[in-house]
């Protein structure tokens, strides 16, 4: 008497469910938020990590993005005047510190070239220069351009900087190759980004303050002399960014301005929907 032996396995059955099994695996995906889902699994499973998924993420969003959707709007643009003397110059290049401006003649819509930072110590050595010849060629790009495009020309050009005009031709605003870049691989901390468990406090060439929006309340009340609250509203804030803020209504912007006891902060830099620095001015009584 023979054991009972099982049926044996057809064999195309098997390869059928082997294959249905390959297909849920390893499916291509058919559109981009498809394949970002599947760039999240893969992260999820250890496959990338997080920081590789966020730059995956961010070329293939560039891709269907446009000049115009990241750039700084001309009301905001830092520019200088090409008719400006030196201390006036320097003065507003340590205040906002930018390594590069765009400059303009007789007209704000009439950008001449590009001035770094850098160069102006070639006019503190040679002061019978003319400040013409430090200029850097301005580039020109249309608010329709897409960002991959820009990238590629920025890398090509070796810029760093382009002025965007709109469908008439007048000055939109500008975009920068960090802007670009922080659309892929998030923001980028400069030399206006430090932050500290304190706060930054320095002091400027005009008697004025650069004050970090994350700086204590308590940290500002006690180098001011002054009792700025620490809750309103019935809501606690710990920085002067969010009192700020909260006082005003909304985040504030460029060139904005808030007087507290006797204290005007005015803000300098704002990126990524926050304030990162303010200048800070006493009032006359």
């Amino acid at each position: 008497m023979t054991d009972h032996q099982p049926p044996p396995v057809k064999t195309h059955l098997f390869q059928a469910l082997w294959k249905k099994l390959l297909g849920k695996l390893f499916t291509k995906p058919q559109s981009k938020e498809e394949l970002i889902e599947l760039m999240d699994s893969a992260e999820i499973k250890d496959f990338i990590g997080h920081e590789s998924r966020i730059m995956l993420e961010g070329v293939l969003n560039i891709g269907d993005m446009r000049v115009g959707d990241i750039m700084v709007p001309s009301p905001r643009m830092d520019m200088l005047d090409i008719d400006m003397g030196m201390d006036a110059l320097l003065e507003v290049v340590i205040d906002i510190g930018h390594s590069r401006y765009p400059v303009y003649e007789n007209d704000k819509e009439n950008i001449i070239g590009v001035l770094m930072a850098k160069d102006l110590l070639k006019l503190q050595r040679a002061p019978e220069l003319n400040i013409k010849i430090l200029l850097r060629t301005a580039v020109f790009v249309p608010e329709s351009k897409k960002l991959n495009d820009l990238l590629r020309d920025f890398k090509r050009n070796r810029n760093h900087m382009a002025m965007v005009v709109d469908e008439f031709g007048r000055i939109a605003g500008l975009v920068t190759f960090e802007d670009v870049l922080e659309e892929i691989v998030g923001e980028i901390e400069d030399e206006f980004d430090t932050e500290t468990d304190v706060g930054d406090i320095y002091s400027l060439v005009d008697n004025s303050f650069r004050v970090a929006g994350h700086t204590p309340i308590e940290a500002i009340n006690q180098r001011f002399d002054v009792e700025l609250p620490t809750n309103v509203d019935e809501e606690t804030f710990d920085t002067i960014g969010g009192l700020i803020a909260h006082e005003m209504g909304h985040v504030p912007h460029k060139g904005e301005h808030r007087d507290m006891q006797g204290l005007r902060f005015e803000v300098m830099h704002a990126k990524g929907g926050s304030v990162k620095w303010y200048r800070v001015k006493k009032l006359k009584a």
